[in-house]
């Protein structure tokens, strides 16, 4: 979200979280976002390592995955995507905003949400899509939800929702129980913020197999909670920590929004998002208690979501987002990827993005078990992206890799992407590449008759004899091979088809503004 101490504060009530830290959290927080007239926060540091040159070191990483820009089917028409999962059939399912945005006034400063009059979104917030076409195979989740944020379905098929306007976490039975399902489960009160029973726009859920249920409980009271099965409150645990500077990383277990959670089977952990600290803290699921962290310059500031995969030895793929550090470090540089971090040696070993490009505000990812394929739904344009592993994927469309090349997909205006996106959504691919495969086939029959025919009259096997005229390609007014060839470099190729939906949250130079509400 835009930082501001409006966004950040702890829920006014001052009771505190479930550990008793408000009062002094909210204290320090004030204290930070002051500005320079603030004393200083004395937190201790690692070591200082070396700062990289972190745009070279970028241009190094490999890029292990395809972009499949043909996915998924045109039909599809999504709001903001802010989350993606996988049902037991292997589809995607994603949670969108349709038509609402999340914007300067949504909440007030007490992080109450001011927009109850619009009523619920009317349509379909939860799609399924088959994962090889991308057409939606099941949809639902009308009239209920006011702004979507998590989405995760467990083992079970149990889709686990958290809406940040209501402030509550939903459990729905598998595909939502039908067109009129109810939730099985409510935690937190109907758009009543809070801390201890309550929640402060909670984030994301991750189950574990035994029923037993994590929250992040998210931009307000920064931190992750432990229930059981029936919804009995086992354990809490996180302070905040919202400093704006995440080069120097934050002691353990505190946070700056845990934004979303993900689990690794073995050795049995917990991982969460830790969002403006730009890193994964990963916990031991059974007590809470911290096991490791992972920060990379190259992934910078900001970090809004990561998956497991056992892929590897075990892999994070992460999505991080633009930078906006209060203002504090503005000379970071910054580039918006997917990575694939080796959970053993802590190391970046790929990046991926649309053609080889940079995501513009991703914020969710999901990965399949075996590593292949990728998902990354992303707020603004409206898209959920599909990647797969190099080895499984096809060749990539012809003007995908000319906008690949010219690095320049996002110069036009958004007007001009709104009306790209409404008349056509993806690029030309198997249509194009048959037609400059028949272009070539017949420049290269011609040129080969040319050769056959002039080594002929050389030997004076030609029926005209010597008085013969011209050869037809010889003549001015026939046909010309290399004519052929100068009107083909005349035209401009074939037309980019804009692939970058749009969508009314866009970003803003000002520092108010400097990152998307999310």
């Amino acid at each position: 979200q835009t930082q501001s101490s409006t966004r950040y504060l702890q829920n006014g009530s001052g009771k505190g979280d479930a550990n008793g830290n408000g009062n002094a959290n909210n204290e320090r927080l004030q204290q930070i976002l002051k500005g320079a007239g603030a004393s200083q926060v004395n937190w201790p540091q690692a070591p200082k390592q070396p700062a990289p040159d972190v745009k070279t070191e970028l241009a190094k990483l490999n890029t292990t995955y395809v972009y499949q820009n043909a996915w998924p089917a045109n039909d599809v028409k999504l709001g903001a995507v802010t989350a993606v999962s996988f049902d037991r059939a292997g589809n995607v399912v994603i949670f969108h905003r349709v038509d609402r945005v999340w914007g300067e006034t949504t909440f007030d400063n007490s992080n109450r949400f001011t927009e109850n009059f619009r009523g619920p979104i009317r349509e379909n917030t939860i799609l399924a899509l088959e994962p090889q076409t991308g057409k939606v195979q099941y949809q639902w989740g009308r009239n209920f939800f006011y702004m979507p944020h998590g989405l995760t379905v467990d083992p079970e098929e149990n889709v686990w929702l958290t809406d940040v306007a209501m402030h509550q976490v939903f459990k729905f039975p598998p595909r939502g129980g039908g067109g009129g399902g109810k939730p099985l489960l409510t935690l937190g009160v109907a758009f009543q913020p809070g801390s201890g029973k309550r929640f402060c726009k909670p984030t994301s859920v991750a189950v574990l197999d035994n029923g037993d249920f994590f929250v992040a409980d998210g931009y307000c009271n920064a931190r992750i909670l432990k229930y059981s099965p029936s919804g009995e409150l086992i354990l809490s645990w996180g302070q905040n920590s919202f400093a704006g500077v995440s080069y120097d990383v934050a002691p353990q277990n505190f946070f700056a929004i845990p934004h979303a959670l993900t689990l690794v089977p073995d050795p049995g952990l917990l991982c969460a998002a830790d969002r403006e600290n730009g890193r994964v803290q990963c916990f031991f699921s059974s007590n809470g208690s911290f096991h490791s962290q992972y920060h990379n310059q190259m992934i910078g500031d900001r970090l809004f979501s990561m998956a497991y995969t056992p892929a590897e030895g075990g892999q994070l793929v992460i999505v991080n987002g633009p930078t906006a550090e209060l203002g504090i470090h503005p000379e970071h540089y910054n580039e918006v990827h997917g990575f694939v971090l080796s959970m053993r040696s802590k190391q970046l070993v790929s990046k991926f993005g649309p053609n080889n490009l940079e995501f513009h505000n991703p914020h969710d990812v999901a990965v399949t078990a075996d590593g292949k394929e990728i998902y990354v739904a992303e707020l603004n344009p409206t898209r959920i992206h599909k990647f797969v592993h190099k080895s499984l994927a096809k060749p990539m469309s012809l003007s995908a890799t000319k906008d690949a090349a010219s690095g320049s997909p996002t110069g036009s205006s958004l007007e001009d992407q709104q009306t790209a996106h409404q008349q056509t959504g993806h690029h030309p691919s198997a249509k194009a590449i048959m037609v400059v495969s028949l272009m070539l086939l017949f420049a290269g029959s011609t040129f080969a008759l040319a050769l056959f025919f002039a080594n002929r009259r050389k030997r004076g096997c030609m029926p005209f004899g010597a008085r013969s005229r011209r050869h037809a390609w010889e003549k001015s007014e026939g046909f010309k091979l290399g004519g052929l060839l100068d009107r083909d470099r005349d035209r401009n190729g074939f037309e980019k088809l804009d692939t970058q939906a749009s969508d009314e949250e866009q970003e803003t130079t000002t520092l108010a503004g400097a990152a998307q509400f999310a």
